[in-house]
């Protein structure tokens, strides 16, 4: 059980109960809404396969007539044609009109599955999605909603007409001749005893192994488009696509061994239901029957036109196995994504009294048997700017990230304005704190409308205001179609400029808790000048947390938390834990020399020597 699992098992943080709509629903379950659209395409299609009998029977019938001795009766000749056309009609319209249903059905189910989702992925922790791959949970609002197609849109039909055709025509055939009945059928017996081989748990193992190898090229392709521009920039482009060409050669493999294990079944059936193999069994045994008197040789054409039908419902099964089986695993993971618990909603929300952040005894990790965060607490009062430092690996980003609840701690409490996050409403939550993270994502819109996101009725004077306090103002001018440019199409930033756009936008919604992640990481320094002096301007009582490797910013903060493997080993002002000469002088003292390293190795002095 993840430590987010055990957070929303707290009793004041129970969800809603329309919190879990459509989580733990089987397939029925999800299918539920749709059943009566579902029994309508069943019934178009069992009237249309029928009367498509018509038109075969009617040749048989004409073939009996036209065979028999003595005159021909031309009243029922023509009877029979009529009939033979009407039916062909009839099957034309009702298919028709059952594909066209199915069809829209396909349409209705496959909208809802994704709305299902989006309302699901829109509601889970944030922090879920940090430990998911992005390729995956592309796969599944893509690819798996779209793998129920064949599933609602053929199958049905497909197998109705597959198995409602064969059905009259052996009744029909009996009529006839029962021996001959029996001995059509061998080829079927034969190749429905295959049909188990298809099953087996072998299969069925192999088949998933297959989706899972699918699902790793998905994501190493992701990884591998997003970060070759980096990479190749130094000389690893060789190492970059070593992971997509491992999850290639792994996809083959898998793919080489699970059509090696169905080749001969498959080579079996085919065989089996192959029309020459049907039709030398019906002319061996129609031949055995005839010479012996027993059968009238007219009798023997029935067999030989409706007897290739009778295999329809195994080679359908056969033909679209892979389509129900993919549909079926396709399903099982959208179930999987929907049963993700929402983010728990309290009954009763309460509301903050001003904006002071109080972390108390709060211990977090990932894994239960690995925290992350080992009782921290801290208290971030209003109008403060406080510098989160430490070592890489020693909980920054996840002590930050408790703050916008992307995470519920395992143990302890996150308050601002004296009421725990878990009692907050996540609207309230969001009216509150507003974060800016390394790793941007905008989205496809006008940057107006990106900037504006968490206020989409801001006026443009606000917008502007708020990306001229970021710094991103004369860029954004610069554009094709400045504010109205569109990000992706007509616009490309570079990480500085979308990160001055994300913290445009935070500025914008004005939230009284404001976090910030290295969020001028990419910026030059000019433009990290201008983002301190606007939250220096903007502070007033904001609370600002803020993760900081640049000495600069240290500098600027009222406080400085130093983290260390999870714990808080130092707190204070700047200078006071300089003056100290501890951990966070130390860690200053490094970071200064890196600088000055870097600076000597621009300026081509050796590294270690003093510049002259």
């Amino acid at each position: 059980m993840t430590t987010t699992d055990l957070a929303q098992a707290r009793e004041r943080s129970a969800p809603p109960p329309e919190a879990d709509s459509g989580a733990g629903q089987s397939l029925a379950g999800l299918l539920r809404p749709y059943l009566r659209s579902f029994a309508a395409v069943v019934i178009l299609q069992v009237v249309g396969a029928v009367a498509g009998l018509a038109p075969l029977l009617a040749v048989v019938e004409l073939g009996r007539t036209l065979l028999s001795p003595g005159p021909i009766d031309h009243g029922h000749v023509w009877t029979v044609v009529i009939a033979g056309a009407a039916g062909l009609f009839v099957r034309l319209l009702f298919t028709a009109a059952s594909s066209g249903l199915g069809h829209i059905l396909d349409g209705r189910v496959q909208l809802s599955f994704r709305r299902q989702l989006a309302a699901r992925l829109g509601s889970v922790p944030i922090g879920w999605f940090s430990r998911r791959r992005t390729g995956e949970l592309a796969k599944v609002v893509g690819e798996d909603v779209g793998a129920v197609h064949p599933f609602i849109a053929h199958a049905p039909g497909e197998l109705i007409s597959a198995f409602v055709v064969p059905l009259v025509s052996l009744i029909y055939l009996f009529t006839i001749d029962w021996r001959l009945t029996l001995i059509t059928l061998i080829p079927v017996v034969l190749a429905v005893a295959l049909v188990p081989l298809l099953m087996t748990p072998t299969r069925l193992r192999e088949q998933e192994e297959f989706d899972a190898a699918m699902g790793r090229i998905a994501s190493s392709v992701v990884e591998f488009v997003q970060g070759i521009s980096v990479v190749k920039a130094f000389g690893g482009g060789e190492r970059a696509h070593h992971k997509f060409r491992t999850a290639a050669d792994d996809f083959a493999r898998i793919f080489y061994r699970m059509v090696r294990g169905l080749s001969v079944v498959g080579a079996g059936m085919q065989v089996a239901l192959s029309p020459p193999f049907v039709l030398l069994a019906v002319l061996i045994g129609g031949a055995a029957l005839i010479t012996a008197g027993s059968m009238a040789v007219a009798d023997l054409l029935p067999f030989l036109l409706l007897g290739l039908g009778l295999t329809a419902p195994v080679a359908a099964l056969s033909h679209g196995f892979d389509d129900l089986q993919a549909a079926r695993r396709a399903v099982g993971r959208i179930k999987d994504v929907l049963e993700v618990q929402a983010l728990p909603e309290p009954a009763h929300p309460l509301a903050p009294q001003g904006h002071r952040v109080e972390l108390r005894e709060v211990r977090f990790g990932y894994e239960a048997e690995h925290e992350v965060l080992r009782g921290i607490d801290l208290v971030l009062e209003p109008g403060t700017v406080t510098a989160i430092v430490g070592p890489s690996g020693s909980g920054k980003s996840t002590l930050v990230q408790l703050l916008p609840r992307f995470f519920d701690p395992t143990h302890g409490s996150v308050a601002i304005g004296g009421v725990d996050l878990r009692e907050l409403g996540s609207r309230e939550l969001y009216r509150t704190v507003s974060f800016v993270f390394q790793d941007v994502r905008l989205l496809r819109a006008s940057v107006a409308d990106n900037i504006a996101l968490a206020v989409p009725h801001a006026d443009r004077d606000d917008v502007i205001r708020a990306a001229r306090l970021a710094n991103i103002h004369d860029r954004i001018l610069q554009l094709p179609r400045g504010y109205e440019s569109v990000i992706g199409e007509d616009a490309g930033l570079s990480g500085g400029e979308a990160q001055r756009i994300s913290l445009a936008r935070a500025l914008l919604a004005a939230t009284p808790v404001l976090v910030l992640d290295e969020a001028t990481s990419f910026a030059d320094p000019q433009t990290e000048q201008a983002v301190r002096r606007a939250l220096a301007t903007l502070g007033g009582d904001r609370t600002i947390v803020v993760i900081a490797h640049r000495l600069e910013t240290v500098a600027d903060a009222d406080t400085v938390v130093m983290l260390e493997n999870g714990s808080i080993v130092e707190r204070g002002r700047p200078a006071e834990l300089l003056a100290q000469n501890g951990k966070f002088a130390a860690f200053w003292q490094s970071h200064r020399s890196a600088i000055a390293d870097e600076i000597d190795t621009h300026r081509g002095v050796p590294q270690g020597d003093e510049p002259r």
